[in-house]
């Protein structure tokens, strides 16, 4: 029989999600709400702005982080999705590069994901986009980064941070 806590153990996300975050840091629509008792509430709204996506982080030690979302990613597929990677950045539990944000900023994320139904293809389309302000090998290398941080920690989804 699983542990709570394994059962609960959200799986690392395809890296495309972390320049979804990074976009959505850099596109303005991570609003931190509340940041009290090692809770941040935010709302991240989605790249065609139909959507806002509630989200609460709260780590504990330097391993552990509890984590709610109500995006797709997360709820049902079960992985990190880009609203808590996104809210992670912003506390600087991931690290930030701030010309990779604003090179990702106005991407249609959604759109894209939906026009070539391949995160490789919206990937390579995104690089290609950021290529105007970045070289597309340092979005690579950021995004290696934060993918190797966000392996160090268990990120465990919690439905009740909402509530406290």
């Amino acid at each position: 029989m699983k542990s709570l806590a394994s059962r609960n153990r959200l799986s690392m996300p395809p890296p495309i999600k972390v320049l979804e975050a990074a976009g959505a840091i850099g596109d303005g629509r991570v609003t931190v709400l509340t940041d009290s008792g090692g809770t941040v509430k935010a709302r991240v709204s989605s790249s065609a702005g139909d959507k806002i996506y509630t989200v609460a982080v709260r780590p504990v030690g330097d391993k552990v982080i509890y984590a709610y979302s109500d995006d797709n990613g997360t709820r049902y597929r079960r992985y990190i999705g880009y609203p808590i990677i996104s809210v992670l950045i912003l506390q600087g539990l991931l690290p930030r590069d701030q010309d990779v944000e604003r090179a990702l900023a106005g991407i249609p994320w959604s759109r894209w994901n939906k026009t070539y139904k391949s995160y490789s293809l919206t990937m390579r389309k995104a690089l290609d986009y950021a290529s105007r302000l970045v070289e597309p090998t340092r979005v690579e290398e950021y995004t290696g980064e934060v993918m190797a941080r966000l392996k160090k920690y268990t990120v465990l989804y919690d439905p009740g941070l909402t509530m406290r």
